[in-house]
């Protein structure tokens, strides 16, 4: 019951929260608010600090509008008490309701980080991202699960006019690569510097109020030398950092005491994210630099500088000054995060204990090699400061000055570009299809992007992780803006399959095309294409993405798909709303093209929309899978005493219809004991004399294993020498089982899986076998084929152009009845039924072609 209430109380507060954005939203424009945010509002802070004072100092920019975004659960007295009297300048809560009102009415928008999922750009808004630091740590989709942990980050930056880069390794490595946005970025990168780096020049009368102010807020300097220890932060995420202050407190105590305290003082700079813990340790008030305080000032101050593999100490190169690396966990690090550049090429010393570090900093002389290194990587990665990065930044950015700056775009890219919509990520055919249509189109000739709600559920965690590293990928962030009212007439128009709303009323094409630019920015794609074809919503999103061809795949024959389940019942009216608005509608194959022609005769759409492509074939997954040996499946180990069970019914599996997903529920046992079953050894054996059957799929009524097991029990009574395994998992296992018992061929047939490598089982089987009431096309024959197996199918709509001519047999198929299909199997063991053959690359070349097609304007490359 409370967890009811609790879900219920959520599902409630954000309601409200969308309702809230979506009012904020139906503001008017302020061209000349400018909102600030950094670090999550953790202060006012870094480059938006830096823009923000250069502002306030311009005459000509004296009219706008200063709106900083702070969070409640930081102090942040110095800077309303510094501008409380200036009506320029006005601070809001961070997810407040006058944050939002800001992030939706400013005209300028600035973050050194990213905005929330709710932020989606407004027209007439000017975003500028100015990022906090080049990195030494990887970056995006260079860091482990990059996709999903830059996912907010990836939206930010494709909404963002300008991005601030600090030097062109960075713009190349971070902004072009990292992130991907190379080809599909349509602002600004701006090379001018940092502005917060303007910070550290100061006069001697700079450098004493510096000096002063540290020791106002309670740091002991003097006339000492500062050491200043800027660690980066530690953790699994950004958003869920480890509390380590005890440990940084412990190592700036270890190093102050070798040090001694005449003639150094070692101060601690925590990360903005870190810096929320400290406030509990009394002892470091007297070490701890204050937040508030800008970093790069006391950089300015600092005579040596300690980090690990934090990005501050680009900043600091340019001062020709010592630094040290202090990285006991360099190992660890490397395994969790890993760093752009190996420690021995850092330009500093890198030490793991204490004891260096202070021998480090007392050293009269550092080594030759490595004052050469950080030489070089001064000029290497010189950003091209003169102290006056901000006045660049803003002549850019606010007074539009375009000649004699160094601004690059990142939009240069001959090559097509397709965004994917690849549906809900479960272990079936679809998945299967688009996991390998994304590795067929390799990087070389087409931009690949892929869309998909956020994965929650192992099994779609884990067909994500299968996206092919060279394919762009935007999970869907948050949920949709829009008034509950707007919300409610959206949800009407699909259930009445009216879902011409979204362009014929302007209060729906608003709300779709905000919610394009909240979830793409300003990206552009030369072909969208909804590969799921199932989901109203998401159809209708991606026909709001501009100047694009529009297409939608047909992976059945559709009309005949409405009745089949629930779901269908209710999704696929909506979606057949909705076809006359793409410019093509896919099918899977030739055949299955002309019956949804003529299914849908009545729709008014044009006979050259209706296309077809056929699947591509991932055959190097498929014959490396064949070559594991079954009994060595991680499958067959018993978790050890405690453990989650392995799997189950409705686990998931790599098998569906088609076999290049992931098996959910089925992990790799840490340890365990080793159970094989005894169909496993008998298919092993090279020197077997039984026959095996097999076939691949989910247990569902479509897949009809019932008919199979009914035509084999026939032949067994014949051929007692037969076997059958039906490889897969679904809601009607149980049933199958029974039916095997029934028939009394328990001995001799076995439902069995889920596998993550089924392509072993149907190697070593001798004849694959397919009673399916209807396919697309599916995607286990060409595996089949790839294997060079013999195929013995029923008739459906597309098994006869499921595969392509070739030098080898086509599948033998018979009626969709039990006799016939033990026929069937018979004609195998009279050796009339021969192996298929499928040249891969061949085939591949060939339904790339038809893709490329299909979707219009790309050509055929």
């Amino acid at each position: 019951m409370r967890r009811a209430f609790l879900r219920r109380f959520r599902q409630i507060t954000r309601a409200l929260q969308y309702e809230l954005v979506a009012v904020t939203r139906r503001g008017a424009l302020r061209p000349r608010a400018v909102l600030y945010e950094s670090f999550a509002g953790n202060g006012a802070l870094c480059n938006p600090e830096a823009i923000f004072r250069e502002l306030l100092r311009a005459p000509d920019l004296d009219d706008l509008l200063h709106i900083w975004a702070l969070d409640p659960a930081s102090s942040h007295d110095p800077i309303l008490r510094e501008f409380a009297d200036d009506p320029r300048v006005r601070f809001v809560r961070r997810r407040s309701v006058a944050y939002f009102r800001a992030l939706s009415t400013s005209g300028y928008l600035i973050n050194n980080a990213t905005f929330p999922p709710e932020f989606g750009k407004r027209p007439g808004q000017v975003y500028l991202n100015t990022w906090h630091g080049t990195p030494l740590k990887l970056m995006g989709y260079d860091m482990p699960n990059g996709a999903m942990e830059a996912a907010n980050t990836l939206r930010n930056f494709v909404a963002a006019d300008y991005l601030l880069s600090q030097n062109p390794w960075m713009t190349d490595t971070m902004y072009a690569s990292a992130y991907k946005l190379d080809g599909l970025y349509r602002g600004l990168v701006i090379e001018e510097g940092y502005p917060r780096v303007d910070r550290q020049v100061m006069d001697d009368g700079g450098v004493a109020a510096a000096r002063a102010a540290l020791e106002a807020r309670g740091l002991s300097i003097g006339d000492r030398r500062i050491v200043l220890y800027a660690p980066t932060w530690r953790g699994t995420t950004f958003n869920r950092a480890a509390d380590n202050v005890e440990e940084l407190l412990s190592t700036v105590r270890e190093v102050q005491g070798r040090l001694g305290s005449d003639r150094h003082v070692v101060l601690l700079k925590t990360h903005q994210i870190v810096s929320r813990f400290a406030g509990r340790i009394p002892e470091l008030a007297r070490i701890l630099v204050p937040n508030d305080i800008p970093t790069n000032v006391v950089l300015g101050l600092t005579d040596t500088l300690v980090t690990d593999y934090s990005s501050i100490f680009f900043d600091f190169l340019g001062t020709g000054r010592r630094i040290l690396f202090y990285a006991p966990d360099m190992g660890d690090y490397s395994d969790v995060r890993g760093t752009y550049f190996p420690p021995q090429e850092w330009p500093g010393e890198v030490c793991t204990t204490a004891a260096q570090l202070a021998d480090g900093v007392l050293a009269e002389a550092e080594d030759a090699a490595v004052a050469a290194r950080r030489a070089d990587w001064s000029s290497r990665f010189e950003d091209g400061s003169r102290s006056d990065s901000a006045r660049r930044v803003v002549d850019i950015v606010f007074r539009g000055q375009r000649d004699g700056y160094r601004v690059r775009s990142l939009a240069s890219d001959d090559r097509p570009s397709v965004l994917i919509h690849l549906g809900g990520m479960r272990s079936n055919g679809i998945t299967s299809s688009a996991l390998n249509l994304l590795s067929a189109l390799g990087e070389e000739n087409v931009d690949v992007s892929a869309t998909f709600a956020s994965p929650r559920s192992a099994q779609q965690i884990a067909n994500q992780a299968l996206i092919p590293a060279h394919v762009r990928q935007f999970p869907r962030q948050g949920g949709m803006n829009g008034s509950k009212l707007t919300a409610v007439r959206r949800k009407a128009g699909e259930w009445s399959a009216g879902t011409s709303i979204h362009r014929t009323i302007p209060a729906q094409s608003a709300m779709w095309d905000a919610e394009w630019m909240r979830c793409y920015g300003d990206s552009h794609f030369d072909a969208v294409v909804d590969f799921s074809g199932y989901s109203p919503f998401w159809a209708t999103l991606l026909l709001h993405s501009p100047d694009a061809v529009h297409a939608i795949w047909l992976h059945n024959d559709m009309s005949a798909e409405v009745g089949r389940a629930r779901a269908m019942k209710r999704n696929l009216p909506a979606v057949f709303g909705l076809y006359p608005d793409f410019d093509a509608l896919v099918s899977v194959s030739p055949s299955l093209s002309d019956i949804n022609r003529e299914a849908l005769a009545g729709s008014h759409i044009p006979a050259s929309h209706f296309r077809s492509a056929r699947n591509p074939l991932d055959a190097s997954r498929v014959l490396a899978g064949a070559g594991e040996r079954i009994i060595d499946f991680p499958e067959f180990v018993e978790p050890a005493l405690g453990a989650a069970a392995a799997s189950g019914a409705g686990a998931g599996t790599a098998t569906g219809t088609g076999s290049g997903v992931a098996a959910a529920g089925v992990s790799e046992p840490d340890a365990g004991v080793r159970v094989v079953p005894a169909w496993a050894h008998e298919l092993s054996d090279p020197a077997r004399e039984t026959v095996w059957f097999v076939t691949v799929g989910r247990y569902s009524p479509e897949k009809n294993q019932a008919r199979l097991l009914r035509a084999f029990a026939a032949v067994h009574a014949e051929q007692p020498h037969t076997r059958l395994l039906l490889v897969g998992y679904g809601p009607l296992e149980a049933e199958l089982d029974a039916l095997i018992e029934s028939l009394g061929i328990e001995n001799a047939a076995w439902t069995v899986g889920p596998f993550a490598n089924p392509f072993a089982i149907m190697a070593a089987a001798d004849c694959f076998v397919m009673s399916s009431d209807y396919e697309g096309q599916p995607m286990v024959i060409l595996e089949a084929a790839a294997l060079g197996k013999p195929i013995v199918s029923v008739e459906f709509a597309s098994v006869r152009d499921a595969l392509p001519d070739s030098d080898g047999a086509p599948p033998w198929v018979v009626e969709q009845t039990d006799a016939a299909l033990a026929d069937g199997l018979r004609a195998y063991l009279r050796g009339e039924v021969l192996p298929t053959h499928l040249d891969p690359a061949t085939y591949n070349h060939t339904v790339m072609g038809e893709f490329l097609r299909a979707v219009g304007a790309l050509g055929e490359r």
